[in-house]
C-alpha cells in the first residue's frame, strides 16, 4: 500500500506541478495531464472495484505512463535541440548534446512519469487478484 500512496502522491503533485507552469499550450502537453487522470481513475476502480479487470486498466495505463515519459524527455530534447541550433547553428556533438540537456525545456522532467508508471505497476506485482496462473507463469521464467 506504501507504493500506492506513494504512486499517489506523485501523481496529484505532478498534476499540480503542470497546471502551474501552464504545460497546456499544445496537445502533447495535455497527453501527461489526461493520463494522470486516467491513472487516477483506474486506481479508484481498482480500489472500489475490486476487480481483476480493474487491476489489468491499471496496469494498462501505467503503460502508458512510461511510454509518454520516453516521448516527452524525447519532445524535451529535440525541442532544447532545434533552440540551441537557432542561437549557434554551428554547434554540434556533445557541445550540442550538453547544451540540450542543461536547456530552458527540463530534458529530464517527463521522466518523473517513468518513475510514477513503474511505482503504479510495482504496486500490481504479484498482486492476489491477478491469480495463481500469472504467478507459476512468473515463477517458472525465473527459474524459481
Amino acid at each position: 500500500m506504501f507504493a500506492l500512496a506513494l504512486f499517489l502522491f506523485g501523481t496529484l503533485g505532478s498534476f499540480a506541478e503542470l497546471l502551474l507552469v501552464e504545460h497546456t499550450e499544445q496537445l502533447w502537453q495535455l497527453l501527461p495531464l489526461f493520463l494522470m487522470g486516467g491513472g487516477i481513475l483506474a486506481l479508484a476502480w481498482t480500489l472500489v472495484g475490486r476487480s481483476r479487470l480493474g487491476l489489468q486498466a491499471f496496469r494498462g495505463v501505467m503503460v502508458l505512463f512510461v511510454s509518454s515519459g520516453l516521448l516527452g524527455v524525447y519532445l524535451h530534447y529535440r525541442g532544447n535541440v532545434e533552440f540551441e541550433l537557432e542561437m549557434y547553428p554551428s554547434m554540434a556533438g556533445l557541445e550540442l548534446f550538453w547544451e540540450a540537456l542543461k536547456g530552458a525545456t527540463p530534458t529530464l522532467a517527463p521522466a518523473m512519469m517513468i518513475e510514477l508508471g513503474l511505482l503504479g505497476w510495482a504496486f500490481t506485482y504479484r498482486h492476489p487478484r491477478l491469480g495463481r496462473e500469472q504467478q507459476d507463469a512468473t515463477d517458472t521464467e525465473d527459474g524459481v
